[in-house]
């Protein structure tokens, strides 16, 4: 498959599907609206709602049942970066090459955009249990899911362990339980996510979690490495922020090769899971190797 093709066209897809679940809306609400629809659809590569498609692809399901979700995952990983650019968090002035929401508006239109797009992503997955008869269940353990990843048990907790990590000396271990809550938890949740709503068996949901856990270390892993390596021209934010904040990074503990051996490593289980499944599977496969020559 042409992964750059296959990429171009979901992304299309969840945007077209993004602009009909947020609207432009005017009176009182109308500022807060023009701030989510700011960071929302200013770009990005889609990554965590083309993983919850392509997981639905790859369990045989249907990706029209699996796209309102795809767009929800997508408006709260939007909402984590607003709030992580805020200068309470990691202050940062450029987010996808254009200036962050706080920079644009100012902080508490920025607060609230991220609390709106949050919010608005409950109501989108609620729809969907009213929308598919005789499903509920499933989507309802989908909503608990996403809720668990983004909240303190996950995204939230590892963000406030990241913050807390700044300056100190971690080994290994406990990098990689910041990181499998902070980063990919959301992203193992987008996979699992997909592969309940398209109907896979017990056994291909496991594989698929897995595979969403490794995943998500290795794009930790090559992020961490980019933020050593990579341009601000393609990165779209600047470089070396890491290193300035001292976080705690897996180029900083084990070293650039070895870290991106070890991304290595990550990619090769991942696609191992995938073994059990068809060719329906391989945009998944595809997606995980493409981890280790991405440029932002």
């Amino acid at each position: 498959m042409e992964l750059k093709t296959y990429l171009a066209e979901r992304k299309a897809l969840i945007d077209q599907a993004l602009e009909k679940y947020l609207p432009p809306v005017e009176g009182q609400g109308a500022r807060v609206t023009v701030a989510m629809r700011y960071s929302l659809m200013a770009g990005g590569k889609r990554l965590r709602p083309i993983l919850c498609l392509a997981a639905a692809e790859a369990v045989g399901g249907n990706v029209s049942e699996a796209l309102p979700v795809a767009c929800a995952l997508e408006m709260i990983h939007t909402y984590s970066l607003i709030h992580d650019d805020l200068p309470a968090m990691d202050d940062d002035d450029l987010r996808r090459g254009q200036p962050t929401c706080h920079k644009k508006f100012d902080e508490a239109t920025a607060i609230l955009a991220g609390d709106g797009l949050l919010t608005e992503a409950f109501v989108i997955m609620s729809q969907v249990a009213q929308g598919l008869s005789g499903r509920n269940a499933v989507v309802l353990e989908v909503i608990n899911l996403i809720a668990q990843a983004a909240g303190y048990r996950g995204m939230v907790g590892g963000q406030m362990a990241d913050l807390l990590a700044e300056g100190q000396s971690l080994g290994l271990p406990q990098i990689e339980a910041i990181h499998s809550l902070k980063t990919g938890a959301l992203l193992t949740a987008a996979v699992r996510s997909g592969a309940l709503l398209g109907g896979g068996s017990p056994k291909a949901v496991a594989h698929l979690t897995r595979y969403g856990q490794c995943f998500g270390l290795a794009f930790q892993i090559t992020d961490d490495l980019l933020d050593v390596e990579g341009q601000a021209a393609e990165m779209g934010k600047a470089p070396g922020m890491d290193l300035l904040r001292q976080k705690a990074t897996y180029p900083g503990i084990l070293g650039v090769e070895t870290a991106r051996q070890q991304a290595r490593q990550l990619v090769s289980q991942a696609k191992m899971e995938l073994a059990a499944l068809g060719p329906e599977a391989e945009p998944l496969r595809e997606l995980v190797q493409y981890l280790l020559i991405r440029r932002h």
